[in-house]
């Protein structure tokens, strides 16, 4: 295979209108915020939008059949009926064709080891689909959770450090980052509550709060609940976290004898 193999990323989308402040007279449109797309390219991926065909599983799995890794990046609350809980009213929007393409998609990477990376809302969609659960909203159900929902409507910015996780030892993120603790941003006001099965916790803040998952199986299977596509690449746990999974998906790809082109090929 060629060195300069550069893999396919397919990235889920979200529903226009879930969106705070979008009006409803406006057309529905998939969108995603270019960020996620500008990181993954910056590490050598060709990434892929993916529509929220949730009525549609056969075209949705053709699409998935032709992606090297999936990136599930950030967005509105998942709907907890999908955890067997009923909407408390501090949750927020609701995307429900979003949360079914990408607990399905999740499912069909796990099952295969398609290497999977979540950020902030991927992260929990990863531990859904593994049959966890979530904290609807930190601030009102547990009062030892720190503040973690520094959102920029409020005022901060995106790359605002809002505080630390410690990073287990040998871990996945661990080995990635290089590091024993990291500072973060923090835009979410929901978090892990039972951790899915065949997961482990790779990193924590110091309130307590499940900050990063990963699998515990060889496959690259790591989720973060903080906004690493914010920073620059030249910042070394973006650039390590980023650059491991699009390691892990050229080698996903050649074990898997998956069709490829190498650039100038």
């Amino acid at each position: 295979m060629s060195s300069l193999y550069r893999p396919t990323i397919g990235l889920t989308t979200q529903t226009l209108h879930s969106i705070d402040g979008i009006p409803p007279a406006l057309p529905s449109s998939w969108v995603m915020n270019q960020r996620y797309f500008v990181a993954a390219t910056s590490v050598g991926a060709v990434p892929w939008m993916i529509p929220l065909l949730d009525d549609d599983l056969f075209t949705l799995r053709e699409i998935y059949e032709r992606l090297d890794g999936l990136l599930i990046p950030g967005g509105v609350d998942i709907n907890p009926a999908e955890y067997g809980e009923a909407v408390r009213p501090e949750c927020g929007n609701l995307d429900p064709a979003r949360d079914r393409v990408e607990l399905q998609l999740v499912r069909w990477a796990i099952e295969d080891g398609k290497p999977v990376l979540g950020l902030c809302r991927g992260l929990q969609i990863i531990n859904v689909a593994q049959g966890g659960t979530m904290w609807q909203d930190l601030a009102s159900q547990n009062s030892a959770f720190h503040k973690h929902d520094y959102f920029p409507n409020a005022g901060f910015e995106r790359d605002h450090l809002a505080h630390e996780v410690r990073i287990e030892p040998a871990t996945r993120l661990s080995r990635l980052l290089e590091s024993t603790r990291c500072p973060v941003n923090s835009m979410h006001h929901q978090g892990i509550k039972a951790l899915g099965r065949d997961l482990v916790a790779s990193a924590t803040a110091d309130d307590g709060l499940i900050e990063a998952i990963e699998g515990t199986a060889d496959a690259f299977l790591v989720g973060v609940q903080w906004h690493p596509e914010v920073f620059e690449m030249a910042d070394p746990h973006t650039r390590h976290l980023f650059g491991g999974f699009i390691r892990a998906a050229v080698e996903w790809s050649t074990a898997n004898n998956a069709p490829r082109v190498g650039v100038g090929d």
